[in-house]
C-alpha cells in the first residue's frame, strides 16, 4: 500500500499533468480565443493592421468609452492579444504554436519564459524551489520514519489505540531504537532540511574552515597528542563507517579499535590482515 503522502503528491502531479495535456497549448496565451479574432485581423496581417485594429476596438470598448462590464472584459482579452501580436517574438511564438498543438510542453515552455522570466526575481525563484524541496523532503523522511516504526513494531501500535499512554511509550522508545539501528529513517528534523541548509551555509563553511584550521595548528603544527573525540573521528573515517553505525558499537571494541590507531597505515593493514585472518577462520 503507497504511503499517503506520495498519494498526494501522485496525484497532484498527475493533476497538473492531465491540465497541460487536455488544454491545447494555445490557450494560454488567448484563453480558449483566437488571438486574431480577437483583434479581427488574419493571420497575415502586419503590424500596421494589428495597431488599427488594436486602437479602432479600444475606443468601443475601453472603460473610460463603454462603462458595459462585458465590454470591460472584452477589452481585457483585446489588450492581451495586442500584447502578443504587436512583439514579432511573441507572435512568432504564438504562430508556432497555432500550427504545432501536439508540442503542448515546448510551447508552454516558451511561453512562460517569455512572459514570467525576466519578470520574476531569481531570488525569488530560488526560495521557491527551495521551500518546495523542503516540504516534499520532509514529507518523504515522515513517511519513511513512519513506515519503518510499522515495520519494527510489526504493525501493532496502530491496533491498540485504547491505551494511548501505553502507545506514547511504546512510540518513544521505538523512535529512540529507530534514531540507531534504521540508517536513512531518523525522525525528521528541521535542521536536515536542505533550505534550513542553504541559509546556514555561510555559517557551515565557516565553521569548517576553523575546525580545519584548529586541527591542523593542533596537530600540525603543534604535534599534540590526539584528544579522544578526535581519535574517534579518525578510527571511524579510517573504517569508512557511517556515523549511525560507529555510534553502534560496544564501547569496549570501539576503544580496542581507537587504540589501534588505525589512521596510521601500517597499523589499518595489520586490522585488515586480522580480519582476513579471522574470516577465513570461520569459514
Amino acid at each position: 500500500m503507497a504511503p499517503p503522502a506520495a498519494i498526494r503528491w501522485f496525484a497532484i502531479v498527475s493533476a497538473l499533468m492531465l491540465c497541460l495535456l487536455i488544454s491545447p497549448s494555445t490557450a494560454i496565451y488567448c484563453d480558449e480565443d483566437d488571438c486574431y479574432d480577437l483583434l479581427g485581423v488574419t493571420q497575415s496581417a502586419n503590424s500596421s493592421e494589428i495597431k488599427k485594429a488594436y486602437y479602432k476596438l479600444s475606443l468601443k470598448h475601453h472603460p473610460d468609452k463603454n462603462p458595459d462590464p462585458e465590454s470591460k472584459k472584452l477589452f481585457v482579452k483585446i489588450a492581451n492579444a495586442y500584447e502578443i501580436l504587436k512583439d514579432e517574438a511573441s507572435r512568432e511564438q504564438y504562430d508556432y504554436a497555432i500550427a504545432h498543438p501536439e508540442e503542448v510542453f515546448y510551447n508552454t515552455a516558451r511561453y512562460y519564459q517569455a512572459y514570467y522570466g525576466h519578470k520574476t526575481d531569481p531570488r525569488a525563484v530560488l526560495v521557491g524551489f527551495l521551500l518546495v524541496l523542503s516540504a516534499f523532503q520532509y514529507f518523504n523522511q515522515w513517511t519513511r520514519y513512519n513506515q519503518a516504526v510499522d515495520m519494527r513494531s510489526g504493525g501493532t501500535t496502530n491496533k491498540k489505540k485504547s491505551n494511548k499512554q501505553t502507545n506514547k511509550k511504546m512510540d518513544e522508545d521505538l523512535s529512540k531504537e529507530l534514531e540507531l539501528q534504521i540508517k536513512g529513517a531518523e525522525q525528521p528534523s528541521m535542521w536536515d532540511l536542505l533550505g534550513v541548509r542553504f541559509i546556514l551555509l555561510p555559517y557551515t563553511i565557516g565553521k569548517l574552515l576553523l575546525w580545519h584550521s584548529c586541527w591542523f595548528w593542533r596537530y600540525k603544527v603543534k604535534q599534540a597528542p590526539y584528544t579522544w573525540d578526535d581519535a574517534s573521528y579518525l578510527t571511524q573515517r579510517s573504517l569508512s563507517a557511517p556515523l549511525d553505525a560507529w555510534r553502534n558499537v560496544d564501547d569496549l571494541r570501539k576503544e580496542d579499535l581507537i587504540n589501534r590507531r588505525l589512521w596510521e597505515s601500517s597499523n589499518m593493514e595489520s586490522y585488515l590482515a586480522e580480519m582476513r585472518k579471522e574470516s577465513k577462520r570461520r569459514r
